[in-house]
């Protein structure tokens, strides 16, 4: 079962993720662009794991305390073009206290360095240089309360992302 923790976004933080999409396919901005429904930020990614009860053991054991999170600059990494996350302290707190209480478990999961964004577009190419300077950064927050585990799956479009469990914060 390949396996990660993610928080999912509201309706109105999605429906904002989605214009900023729109407005970089009008600037000329092609790739595979991810569906509203898959959009989420991505806290660790634990990828094959046959047990997601030992992950929502780890998830009700490591304190959560809910925090604002707002929607940053945009950019990309080689070919995937994302949107940042600003004021994320208590993010970066949760997660490295995740992180710690998924290896001391020994539950494995990818351990580059936290780095929180939304992956928009993968395999993205510009028809123009400008497309994201010209295209209005997202803008929004929400206030996170809740944590996902989430099964992903391939389906015959692309990613089929399924709730696994969650946490709610204390």
């Amino acid at each position: 079962m390949r396996l990660f923790i993610a928080i999912q976004f509201t309706p109105e933080i999605k429906k904002e993720l989605t214009r900023f999409q729109n407005d970089l396919k009008r600037n000329g901005l092609t790739g595979r662009f991810v569906p509203v429904e898959n959009l989420h930020l991505t806290l660790a990614f634990i990828g094959e794991y046959p047990n997601p009860d030992d992950v929502l053991d780890v998830l009700e054991q490591v304190p959560f305390t809910p925090f604002d999170l707002s929607l940053g600059s945009a950019g990309q990494f080689g070919d995937l073009y994302w949107c940042g996350i600003d004021n994320a302290i208590g993010l970066e707190a949760y997660v490295r206290r995740l992180r710690r209480a998924l290896a001391e478990s020994g539950i494995p999961f990818d351990k580059k360095k936290f780095s929180p964004h939304i992956t928009l577009v993968r395999r993205g190419q510009l028809l123009r240089e400008d497309a994201i300077a010209i295209t209005k950064t997202p803008e929004g927050a929400m206030h996170a309360s809740r944590v996902s585990l989430i099964r992903s799956d391939r389906g015959k479009a692309g990613m089929i992302y399924t709730e696994v469990g969650a946490v709610e914060a204390e």
